[in-house]
């Protein structure tokens, strides 16, 4: 039996990479140097894997930015508006196409979540006719270096048909006639590596999903006979996400691969199908340790499906694996110092996990009472805790019922209870959050560090909400936020102000790019120990006469961005925070303040893979914003904020929110999302992004102007928002101001040519 993972996280236990990037950027690290702090890396999470006793480890899981986007690369999927840039070097050219160039105003590649992760990857962009140039991958040169310094490795790519189908056509291209150009680059990578390894990964989470098209599927075993001949039969057919769904289980099963890899996480029910199917020239591979959560695998249970596996097909035919990269998971839980033990006990990050594999195939290969016994101890300690339980909050979700979840009247007379608000056409806004300098961050980690007191750290954070307010009057938009300043995180803020929340020092995971989250984690019943914003959102109202939103985040993203209990289901984790978020909208509304942002970033990003379960997901999900946002007056505007997601096939199910203001990214897709909208009649208000500030970019007036008039197409001018796509917080103010200085200039344009009408 044979233990792997599908991948390690790239940033680094004190997040070496991050730092090494954003100073890269900045110009204050050179190419060479930024090359070294990888290869370094790259050597650690190596050797991590060896000392774990891994019989393998992962080569081409390491990225500087996304993985996607390395594929792209290799490719040579240069969208023709970075001709420009093609005389720079590969490494200039890799980051413009991630972030956009300033200089010469060339807007980045789309970016949206991972399947149902919290993880972005680069939108690869098909346009006709266009010539692909070739382009190189690190995974051969991480591969042999590997192999050179006396590891196993076993290198990692996307797959083709995963790469393809989540690639957007351009102007009328038919992506899928790539198909050909792109496998025989596929077949020269796959014939490379295989002089250099004896087993390649080759991921097609694609195929746990229903977005594969039907006559596609017809080319995949053809397509996987070549692949499997150019690897020299060395292929790992990877999925994960969810289960292999419908024709998909055949597709893998048929691909001739030397062995498959399945989730046993996300789609356990599918082992004996699987085995069923698997023809006796395969070996399976089992995801059985958690690579998307972070506590301890129960033994117990894992080690009957190893066995059942084993049973049928003997143990030289099973592998042991992470059910999908550990990408999504912290590095090493031993850096934590101040958790309780009763919760760190039950912690296992990316370097708990590499071991855990080995301890399971102990178990199943030889038994080990003593692991499986200590283990068991561990989990039912943490199930007999008393804030694993609180029957007051279990008495308070049984008692929720059906009119908690309804405003008092439908939207069109909750508009007109609205107009007190007084707010102009296309009025002007922005999504919550304000540039964090390095001057608040100071301030907030001395205040967590006790060196300036309570009081000082208030005083410092009103300078910068009445700074903030000052800027937002000057720049002259309609509806004001207080900036966010004494958050650090827009879901740990809340968790550290609700029961059965914990907080990590270092566990860190990378959202995209240098861009990385530390998720809190929920590992009891939760509740609202206290008022949370009120005092913020009270002292900037009373600096402005313009209106201020209330900010919170909702249940769902609170849920999708915390590292969730397994011991009960989401949708009751859900319930319980929606009405800790409930008893703060209502505490809001008898302050005063009057519009309400409750933002659900992650609703899109936490629906299954398949359309069964993504149905019964949205009902519950739907159902907590509903029971978070309803509980005030028809002239109170409830707002939410959604963000680098496919939102087009649910927009039926966002309008059933019953929100009276969405805000939605879609800068970076040229508002491609509205398209939706001449389908589904949405009747509430609509803000869709009006600039990408995931780019340090700054959009001209020309350019907003471009996308308010174009929006106008789908949306009626009195439903229409002008905002831009997500909060500001990770852009510097040099970049803020300017941005919406050009906004609110282009809004005021779009207004005065409507008014003339």
């Amino acid at each position: 039996m044979q233990t792997h993972i599908l991948g390690f996280p790239s940033i680094g236990k004190q997040r070496e990479l991050k730092q090494a990037l954003e100073s890269f950027w900045k110009g204050n690290l050179s190419a060479e140097t930024l090359h070294e702090t990888c290869t370094k890396l790259k050597k650690h999470h190596w050797q991590i894997q060896k000392d774990a006793g891994l019989d393998y480890v992962c080569s081409g899981d390491f990225s500087l930015y996304d993985r996607m986007l390395d594929m792209t690369c290799l490719l040579g999927a240069i969208p023709p508006r970075f001709t420009p840039c093609l005389g720079d070097s590969s490494l200039e050219r890799y980051f413009n196409l991630a972030r956009g160039n300033t200089k010469l105003n060339i807007a980045a590649l789309e970016m949206t979540k991972w399947f149902d992760t919290n993880y972005h990857y680069l939108v690869p962009e098909i346009s006709a006719n266009e010539q692909w140039i070739d382009g190189e991958h690190p995974v051969v040169a991480d591969t042999l270096l590997a192999k050179e310094l006396g590891f196993s490795p076993k290198p990692s790519i996307i797959g083709p048909f995963t790469w393809l189908t989540l690639a957007k056509a351009q102007s009328g291209a038919l992506k899928w006639s790539r198909l050909e150009t792109i496998i025989s680059i596929y077949t020269k990578l796959l014939i490379e590596l295989s002089t250099a390894c004896d087993c390649i990964q080759i991921e097609e989470p694609i195929l746990c999903t229903q977005l594969l098209p039907e006559n596609v599927k017809d080319k995949f075993r053809e397509v996987y006979t070549a692949l499997n001949t150019a690897s020299n039969n060395k292929l790992m057919l990877t999925t994960y996400f969810g289960a292999l769904v419908g024709r998909n289980l055949d597709l893998a099963t048929s691909s001739n691969c030397a062995v498959l890899h399945i989730d046993m996480l996300r789609g356990c029910q599918q082992l004996d199908d699987v085995l069923n199917k698997l023809p006796d020239t395969m070996a399976l591979s089992l995801g059985v340790v958690d690579g998307r959560n972070i506590w301890k695998t129960d033994y117990t249970k894992t080690t009957e499906f190893i066995k059942q596996a084993v049973s049928a097909l003997g143990a030289q035919r099973v592998f042991i694996g992470s059910s999908c990269s550990l990408l999504h998971c912290p590095v090493d839980v031993s850096t934590e110092t101040a958790l309780p033990e009763y919760i760190k006990n039950r912690l296992s990050f990316a370097v708990q996990k590499c071991a855990e594999l080995t301890t399971l195939r102990k178990i199943a290969e030889y038994g080990n009472d003593a692991a499986l016994n200590e283990n068991a101890a561990v989990l039912q300690a943490a199930a007999a805790h008393v804030e694993s339980h609180i029957e007051a909050v279990r008495k308070r979700v049984a008692a929720i019922t059906p009119a908690m979840t309804d405003r008092h009247s439908a939207y069109p007379e909750r508009r007109a209870s609205q107009r007190w608000l007084n707010l102009p056409l296309l009025p002007t806004t922005t999504i919550g959050s304000f540039p964090q300098t390095v001057e608040i961050r100071k301030t907030r980690l001395e205040y967590k560090q006790g060196i300036i007191s309570q009081e000082d750290y208030v005083s410092a954070i009103k300078r910068e909400i009445k700074d903030c307010i000052e800027k937002q009057e000057k720049l002259g938009l309609d509806v004001l936020v207080h900036g966010e300043f004494e958050r650090n995180d827009m879901v740990e803020y809340f968790g550290q102000q609700l029961a059965g929340f914990c907080f990590t020092q270092n566990g860190w995971v990378q959202s995209y790019g240098s861009r990385c989250v530390k998720p809190p984690v929920i590992y009891g019943d939760v509740y609202r120990k206290h008022q949370m914003t009120i005092d913020w959102i009270l002292y900037a109202q009373s600096l402005t006469q313009k209106p201020v939103k209330g900010m919170l985040t909702g249940p769902v993203t609170i849920l999708c961005w915390s590292f969730v209990r397994d011991d009960l289901e989401r949708s009751e984790v859900c319930k319980q925070i929606a009405l800790a978020i409930r008893d703060e909208v209502q505490d809001l509304e008898k302050a005063g303040v009057h519009i309400i942002q409750i933002d659900e970033a992650a609703l899109r990003e936490g629906m299954p893979l398949t359309y069964a379960e993504a149905e019964i997901y949205l009902q519950w999900a739907v159902d907590a914003f509903r029971l978070a946002s309803s509980g005030v007056a028809d002239s109170t505007q409830i707002h939410t904020h959604m963000c680098y997601s496919e939102f087009n096939a649910i927009l039926a199910w966002i309008a059933k929110m019953n929100a009276d203001v969405i805000s939605i990214e879609s800068s970076r897709s040229a508002m491609e999302l509205l398209d939706a909208f001449t389908e589904f009649h949405y009747q509430a208000e609509v803000g869709p992004g009006v600039y990408d500030i995931h780019s340090p970019r700054i959009p001209t007036v020309e350019e907003i102007t471009g996308l308010l008039h174009k929006a106008l197409k789908y949306i009626a001018k009195e439903q229409l928002w002008v905002n831009p796509d997500c909060g500001l917080k990770t852009r510097q103010w040099e970049e803020a101001y300017p941005s919406l200085e050009n906004l609110v200039t282009a809004a005021r344009l779009v207004r005065e040519s409507l008014t003339k009408l």
